[in-house]
């Protein structure tokens, strides 16, 4: 299992990185990291705001095959508290070593279930006592969904997952066109509802079964539609 990085991804913006600053420094926590799970790979990817050092030792160690933030917060609905992990030797193994490297063991997983199985986590940490704890979960719980459901969105509507793999990425004309077309839309009648004419949908329509190595148009849309790029029709 695989851990990849997207903000390493070649043409990839800052966005996501600045929004995980953003919510640490609204909601007053030391840091934060989003992580989901690519359907086809089963690899790990992410962003996170820990130090540079940190980030290095986690994948060098392959703690993300053990962290148990990860996989209990993967399989749970509500919020995660760190502190009501089981201390086992795997979590000892991930957090051992994370004080040296400014990591508190203080954190909290959202997790985030999208429509087709997609599952999001957003994980935020903060170095104090207990009451202070609790009072910061009181207080910004709801504003830690909201931002957990908008990031979620965000990196799974963008082409990064897609592109973290190499695969076909789809220019946004096109995936509207082969979305049109497994809805059982003719092309004239997409040309109509775009505006353009049935020769251009047609040219999209090559270029989207060139990128999917496909030899027909439905079997470019199964393609796409497996690969999480349209929804079924």
């Amino acid at each position: 299992m695989e851990l990849i990085d997207l903000s390493k991804i070649p043409h990839s913006d800052d966005r996501f990185a600045r929004f995980l600053d953003d919510v640490c420094q609204s909601l007053e926590f030391d840091h934060a990291s989003y992580a989901t799970f690519n359907p086809i790979s089963g690899a790990i990817q992410g962003f996170a705001n820990y130090r540079a050092d940190w980030i290095m030792h986690y994948t060098r160690k392959g703690l993300h095959r053990i962290d148990p933030t990860i996989h209990i917060g993967r399989k749970s609905i509500a919020p995660v508290d760190w502190s009501r992990l089981e201390r086992t030797p795997h979590f000892q193994s991930v957090f051992n070593d994370a004080p040296a490297f400014g990591v508190a063991a203080r954190g909290l997983t959202v997790p985030v279930r999208g429509p087709y199985g997609d599952v999001g986590l957003m994980s935020v940490t903060r170095d104090c006592g207990d009451r202070d704890w609790h009072l910061l979960k009181k207080k910004v719980i709801g504003n830690l969904q909201v931002a957990a459901v908008h990031m979620h969105d965000n990196v799974m509507s963008s082409d990064l997952p897609m592109a973290a793999l190499n695969l076909p990425v789809l220019s946004t004309r096109e995936r509207e066109i082969l979305q049109w077309v497994a809805e059982g839309k003719t092309q004239q009648d997409i040309g109509d509802i775009l505006a353009i004419s049935h020769r251009t949908v047609e040219v999209h329509l090559r270029s989207a079964r060139t990128k999917l190595g496909a030899l027909s148009t439905p079997q470019a849309i199964g393609r796409a539609v497996g690969l999480g790029m349209i929804k079924p029709g």
